[in-house]
């Protein structure tokens, strides 16, 4: 899970310098501010998570055998990708209904943060070595 959770962060950043650009370039010209607006936090929230995924990684290669640190990038990576995904498909279609699936990407960022905590309190706590 180390690899891919380091993987998943260095994609995560790459798309969200990609598209963060693409946003501001390409699409400013095509979709009103309000839509403009969602992009850019599409594209901030996965570029945000990206680093959170590589600091998960880096305590996976510490602590491989923590399980809720690998729940918490199961978390991390999939609500990255529900969230910011999301709005950058409800830009893109104009399709408002993708706004309803947004909210399961944020509560599954909310759980993959609770779970990094609770992880990290748990595997580099007080060690009765």
């Amino acid at each position: 899970m180390t690899r891919l959770a380091l993987t998943l962060g260095a994609i995560y950043g790459l798309l969200a310098v990609a598209l963060g650009a693409f946003g501001a370039h390409g699409l400013a010209v095509r979709v009103p501010a309000e839509r403009l607006a969602t992009w850019s936090t599409g594209a901030d929230y996965l570029g945000l998570h990206a680093l959170a995924l590589l600091a998960v990684g880096a305590l996976l290669a510490l602590r491989p055998d923590a399980r809720l640190l690998v729940l918490a990038a199961v978390c991390l990576a999939a609500g990255a990708l529900v969230f910011s995904g999301s709005l950058f498909v409800l830009v893109l279609s104009g399709e408002r209904w993708w706004g309803g699936v947004t909210p399961f990407g944020g509560l599954t960022l909310i759980a993959g943060w609770a779970l990094l905590a609770i992880g990290v309190w748990r595997a580099f706590g007080a060690r009765r070595d």
